[in-house]
Parts: structure tokens; sequence; C-alpha cells
């Protein structure tokens, strides 16, 4: 027998690949999509607006009654003037209030408890004032946002925003 050469065979290499970092940029990228998504959804109050399938009537808000109409008007430099029913015959006259719990807060509370006695009188339960908020050009943002602050904080869930001032509407903001 003849040395033959012997054949060199190669030594084969651990072909594992270690993933740990892998793992860990994983998780973080995880981490970083649930915080983005989380911070990237809207923050928005809900907006109720009246019912029109009323099914008493067909007139859009008041639904027949005119007492359950009440009316927020918004002027410049923080005034605020508030009535109850039409401005031709108001069931409240029109007056001028304040910001905060002593002022539109407190008017508010005691106009839905009146309107939600008189509702139950007529076996008509649950249906407190319908309120239409009309700011003007001249009234601020945040003089909006205070308004509606103060329907979810009294719990009035039927309110409605509207521009459009009739010209006694706008004889009133501005006298007052």
């Amino acid at each position: 027998m003849q040395n033959l050469p012997k054949k060199v065979r190669s030594k084969k290499l651990n072909s594992r690949v270690d993933l740990t970092a892998m793992v860990s940029i994983s998780f973080l990228l995880i981490i970083f999509f649930m915080v983005v998504g989380e911070l990237s959804k809207q923050k928005a109050m809900n907006l109720s607006l009246p019912n029109y399938d009323c099914d008493d009537c067909g007139r859009g808000i008041s639904c027949g009654s005119e007492i359950r109409t009440y009316t927020i008007l918004l002027g410049n430099h923080n005034k605020l003037v508030c009535y109850k029913g039409l401005l031709a015959a108001p069931e409240v006259t029109p007056k001028e209030v304040s910001y905060g719990k002593n002022g539109i807060r407190k008017e508010l509370f005691k106009e839905n408890k009146i309107t939600l006695n008189y509702s139950a009188q007529l076996g008509k339960h649950e249906r407190g004032i319908a309120v239409i908020i009309k700011p003007s050009k001249k009234s601020n943002f945040k003089n909006l946002v205070d308004i509606l602050d103060e329907m979810e904080i009294t719990g009035i869930d039927t309110y409605i925003v509207v521009n459009e001032f009739s010209p006694e509407e706008s004889k009133l903001i501005a006298s007052n």
C-alpha cells in the first residue's frame, strides 16, 4: 500500500447567526409604532346634533315648542348674550352673562331644569333645552370652545352651532 495523500477535510463552521440584536431592534420598533399610533389618534369632543327625525314635528330643533329653544350669542371681547324662545317673543328676555360656573353654566342648569320639568308635565321625559350657539365674526375660537365645554359639563346633548345672525340679533349683540 502506498501512502496516498490524505484528503484534507474542511472543518464545518458553525452556521448559527446570533439574532439577539435583531430581537431587541424588533421590540423597539414595535414599541415605537404602538406609541406613534396612540399619539396620532385624534382628540375631539363628540358633537351631538338635534334629532331632525322628530316624530312630533318636522320643524327642526324646537320640535313643536319654542320653550325648548335656548340661544347663545357670542360677541367680541368675551361678550355672551342669551335668551330663551324666539327673539320676537322670548320666554326669558335677552341678558348678558359671563363665562364660568356662576355665569352661563348656572343659567344652562337652571333653564334645562325648568324645561325638563315642563316636559315631564307634558309626559315627554328627558327632553331638555335645545341650544343654538351663534358665534359672531368678531368672537374668538376660545369662546366657542368654552361654550362647547359648558354643553359637556351641563350634560346638554342637543345643541347646534350656527353662524347666521338675524338683523335683530346683530343689533342685540352690538348694543349689550
